[in-house]
């Protein structure tokens, strides 16, 4: 299969959070175009943690193929990359909190307790083959005190947040261990999604050189 060439490799990131583009700038790449993903993240009945992430990344990505055209229409990005995280205690999916109280559930639940917390990302290529990586981290909190949960509250950080928390943010200081990839738990496991781009094709260390 050929790989698509340096001058017509174009990347679009079917997610609209700041936290995975700041990610992929880290690493020296700038998607093209950015997709804010618009799908129902309800889990299925019975599904389990990593079933889900990997189900919704893989929705997100090709519903941003579909917002982007047909694979042979010539405006067609040639790399699509889509993520998402789920945060679990056991079997037991947390939400993505909207509202302070689902932030206090979610704080309350985690609190002296480790979770895992589960991202999946996929890359679609403009020739249809699709890759995918799941990447489970664990992640252990202190013992929280009201004071604590009701200034993280107040902080607003937790909005929007799966598990009601950002670890790049306050939230790292409640943390007291950590295994797997942190990057992950942040929102994109980097060596992972630069590993599946070049797989795929797309000249990751190309782009680096391009930039310097």
């Amino acid at each position: 299969m050929t790989s698509a060439s340096e001058g017509q490799a174009r990347l679009a990131l079917a997610s609209a959070s700041p936290r995975r583009l700041a990610l992929l700038e880290q690493i020296g790449l700038k998607p093209d175009e950015v997709i804010a993903s618009d799908i129902d993240e309800t889990p299925l009945r019975d599904e389990r943690p990593r079933q889900l992430a990997l189900r919704l990344s893989v929705s997100k990505g090709r519903a941003a193929r579909e917002r982007l055209g047909s694979t042979t229409a010539p405006a067609f990005h040639s790399f699509i990359m889509s993520a998402d995280t789920v945060v679990a205690v056991g079997r037991r999916v947390l939400p993505k909190a909207e509202v302070e109280a689902e932030a206090r559930a979610c704080l309350d639940l985690l609190s002296g307790r480790t979770h895992d917390v589960i991202t999946a990302v996929v890359v679609l290529a403009a020739d249809g083959r699709e890759a995918s990586r799941v990447v489970e981290s664990r992640v252990t909190f202190k013992r929280l005190v009201r004071t604590e949960v009701e200034g993280y509250i107040a902080s607003g950080e937790w909005k929007g947040k799966a598990g009601g928390y950002a670890i790049q943010g306050i939230a790292g200081g409640f943390v007291t261990g950590m295994s797997g990839s942190y990057s992950a738990v942040v929102g994109l496991p980097l060596y992972e999604s630069a590993s599946l781009l070049e797989g795929l094709g797309y000249p990751v260390a190309r782009r680096w050189s391009a930039r310097t």
